[in-house]
């Protein structure tokens, strides 16, 4: 087969204690999933079912990374998640069956153009611009399950220049990793290479210019960016 032009690279994530690389897919995320940002984003969480939205695969970042401030926005946010790596193929599965396609977790960061968002949920129109611009989806290496086990519970946290934002628990997750993953897979086949980002707790809040970035999940090693001036 020959293309007009070079395909793209694919794009993938560091494996901890591995030369391999995870290859990424595509990127599926969870709304408001912790019951406290649910609230701060004023909406009830006892009547929402799980939603998702998508960002680009090429919209990954590495730790360690300086990014541009994004254009056309004023409110930059951040939104510390759990990010879930899909290793194998499954379609309309039980919550039961869903950890053995789990190949590991990461932390990830959901960045956001929160006057873009809003905007457009004003006007009734999609919101995927907000969400899925250059470098929106700072991710740190995959942890496979053979070396961390699954993580349901524990710290999750992010930090801006040394001042903690938000701090919760996993374990606060409306929707669990399994029934996200069930969920999920009632529409869609989900393939290896998928990441999800599980939802993020209250705290979310502006991004500066110069601002240093770490976030956080026990059991995983630290995320870390910076905003460049």
């Amino acid at each position: 087969m020959n293309f007009v032009f070079p395909p793209a690279i694919t794009p993938s994530l560091a494996i901890t204690n591995s030369c391999n690389r995870f290859p990424i897919r595509r990127i599926i995320c969870v709304g408001r999933n912790y019951e406290a940002h649910a609230r701060e984003m004023g909406k009830d969480p006892a009547r929402e079912a799980p939603f998702f939205f998508m960002k680009p695969a090429d919209t990954i970042v590495e730790t360690g990374a300086t990014l541009e401030y994004p254009p056309n926005t004023a409110d930059l946010h951040h939104e510390i998640e759990l990010v879930v790596a899909i290793g194998s193929s499954c379609f309309q599965i039980d919550s039961s069956e869903a950890l053995k396609h789990v190949y590991g977790y990461a932390i990830g960061i959901d960045l956001t153009k929160r006057d873009v968002q809003n905007l457009a949920k004003k006007n009734a129109h999609p919101w995927d611009w907000s969400k899925g611009f250059d470098n929106s989806a700072p991710c740190g290496p995959i942890h496979p399950v053979s070396q961390v086990g699954h993580i349901a519970k524990g710290r999750i946290y992010i930090s801006v220049n040394g001042i903690v934002k938000q701090d919760q628990d996993v374990q606060d997750l409306i929707w669990s990793v399994p029934e996200i993953i069930a969920y999920a897979s009632r529409d869609m086949h989900l393939m290896a290479g998928d990441l999800i980002f599980t939802g993020t707790p209250a705290g979310v809040n502006r991004l500066e210019r110069g601002d240093e970035i770490e976030g956080g999940i026990e059991g995983l090693d630290v995320l870390k960016l910076t905003i460049s001036r």
